[in-house]
């Protein structure tokens, strides 16, 4: 079998296959967590949150032996950082229903659905721990692709998890794992239809496949963590802090530091006390030896380098140092692919630079961090706000931490920032976020939203300058005055009236008859009503005068005599006459 021109082995057919299967049950899982309340959530990240607590150093002590990454007992604080720190951050979140309300604005909380998160070997527990945790806060299912070198780590760490929130009423397959990942079956988890979100932790490689996968994608670019000594610096505190980030699990922590930019008043002095706290400044023969083992011709770190202690990594470029060296130092001229040692290295390795002002630093960490850290993370250590403030403007990172050891500021730890691990790097690195990644992240937030404007209608006024043409209407026709004579209508109804009733009286006499009266009364051989003209039929060639009043009646008569009605503007007719005439064309015009 092939796809996209890669033949794929029965391993990823299983992977594949595996893939598919975790995700549909963890579907099945989400339309129960969607009707779980706070307290219920609450309840099982609590749980979770005991139980890695309760093996984290058995958990350290799994992630260093399986992927020979790092130190036990750091790796134990990572994954307490996680299942405590990062749960009391979060504890009192609200992510169920309405999470915020004001009188013009209700916020609404609700799951995204399956998360896949990719779980790097670096740090593969207290990422899998910190990745359960914010993915069940926000009532979201998980299925976890850790990397080859860390699956029964992983799979231990979700294990006990899920026993513990399971126990909680939580449904098992809202907590699932990979046991044979590949790249094919992390692509099919990525890629599934049923997959609303993806955490991706791990090499660029799989952060671009993360962000084509067509799903929303919370990735993490490279970091090339610089660290810049200013002259107003702390400097012991500064040198211990730098060396406590760098050999912190033996800089596996992609937000440790990479390099050393000393401003030249006190290079001196940060050189020896580097040297006081186990450094090893590396000679141009040693620098030579040690660049192709550390970075390999595709400009990645090589595995074999990475977390492993410095001795080792001397002994593997084939030269010796003491044995108390805890980081190998490197004194570079430049940044770029001609200085291999100026990209990450993810090991206890460092650049070191001099420079003659903080101005002169700021463009230095510009080209390390574009080099293959940009949008990620910097550290800076002064006592001059000013300077801080002005070096911070100029650098392209999301976190600038400040006279603190880098990856502990990065992530939350020593300073304010949302415990996590997982660090955006913002557009600047590809990513969709400069944030730290949070249980925020995973949710669809609606929003009811009040009128507090009221909309206006205003006339358009036309724009300055321009003549709008306006069409010309004729003026309707004008109509002719009419003055009614109340005496006048008295007797044409006294006259319809008599007609009915077989007389036909004299018009009462008008004595000095007004001009208005005179004007408007009609002529002497004018019709008065429809009965009236039955009684004078016109003559044959004479024009049919139209009469003055029309009712049902009349309309029922001239119907069975099977003739017409005539009548002209002036004409008075009953609703029921005209509704009956125009039924059975009774009416014409004159």
């Amino acid at each position: 079998m092939e796809r996209e021109g890669t033949v794929l082995t029965d391993k990823d057919l299983r992977s594949i296959q595996q893939a598919r299967h975790l995700v549909s049950r963890a579907a099945e899982a989400q339309r129960a967590l969607i009707g779980f309340s706070q307290e219920h959530i609450d309840r099982i990240t609590a749980a979770m949150s005991q139980a890695a607590l309760r093996e984290i150093h058995r958990l350290g002590e799994m992630a260093a032996a399986e992927t020979g990454f790092g130190i036990p007992a750091d790796k134990a604080e990572k994954n307490r950082f996680a299942a405590v720190n990062v749960y009391h951050a979060f504890k009192d979140m609200k992510t169920v229903g309405i999470i915020r309300e004001t009188e013009t604005i209700i916020e609404m909380a609700d799951p995204r659905g399956v998360v896949a998160a990719i779980i790097p070997s670096t740090n593969p527990t207290s990422t899998a721990i910190y990745k359960i945790l914010i993915a069940l806060k926000a009532r979201n299912a998980i299925v976890l692709s850790p990397h080859p070198a860390a699956v029964n780590c992983v799979a231990e760490t979700a294990r006990l998890m899920r026993e513990a929130a399971v126990a909680e009423g939580l449904p098992p397959e809202a907590i699932s794992w990979m046991t044979e990942p590949t790249i094919e079956g992390t692509q099919e988890l990525m890629k599934h239809p049923q997959t609303a979100v993806i955490l991706a932790t791990g090499g660029m490689g799989l952060v671009r496949a993360a962000y084509s996968s067509g799903k929303p994608a919370f990735g993490v670019g490279p970091g090339n963590v610089p660290a810049f000594i200013e002259r107003t610096a702390d400097v012991p505190k500064a040198v211990a802090d730098i060396l406590t980030g760098k050999c912190f699990d033996n800089g596996t922590i992609c937000s440790s530091e990479q390099s050393i930019i000393a401003d030249a008043p006190i290079d001196g002095q940060v050189r020896e006390l580097l040297k006081a706290q186990g450094a090893y400044f590396l000679s141009k023969d040693e620098i030579k030896a040690l660049e192709p083992l550390v970075i390999l011709p595709t400009w990645r770190v090589n595995p074999q380098v990475v977390g492993r202690y410095a001795t080792h990594i001397a002994e593997m470029a084939g030269f010796s140092v003491p044995p108390h060296t805890r980081v190998l130092v490197a004194e570079l001229e430049g940044v770029g692919k001609e200085y291999p040692l100026s990209l990450e290295k993810l090991s206890p390795i460092l650049a070191y630079y001099t420079v003659p002002d903080w101005r002169a630093a700021a463009e230095l960490c510009q080209q390390i961090l574009r080099l293959g850290g940009t949008g990620h993370t910097l550290a800076i250590h002064s006592r001059d706000r000013h300077v801080i403030r002005e070096f911070a403007l100029r650098q392209p990172a999301s976190r600038i931490v400040v006279n603190t050891p880098a990856p502990h500021g990065s992530i939350g730890f020593s300073t304010d920032l949302p415990p996590s691990m997982t660090l955006g790097c913002g557009s600047w690195g590809g990513n969709i976020t400069s944030d730290n990644i949070s249980p925020w992240h995973l949710l669809d937030i609606k929003r009811v939203a009040f009128e507090t404007r009221p909309v206006v209608r205003k006339p358009v006024s036309p724009p300055t300058g321009v003549e709008i043409p306006i069409p010309s209407t004729p003026p309707p026709p004008e109509r002719p005055s009419i003055r009614i004579d109340r005496a006048m209508i008295e007797a044409l109804v006294e006259q319809v009236l008599a007609t009915r009733l077989g007389t036909a009286p004299s018009p009462p006499p008008s004595p000095n008859p007004s001009p208005a009266a005179q004007h408007n009364s009609p002529p002497s051989n004018a019709p008065t009503s429809e009965s009236a003209q039955k009684k004078t039929p016109p003559a044959e060639n004479e024009t049919p005068r139209a009469v003055e009043f029309v009712c049902e009646e009349d309309v029922k008569r001239a119907l069975a005599e099977k003739r017409k009605i005539y009548i002209n503007s002036r004409t008075i007719i009953t609703p029921a006459a005209r509704d009956l005439g125009e039924e059975h064309d009774v009416f014409a015009q004159t």
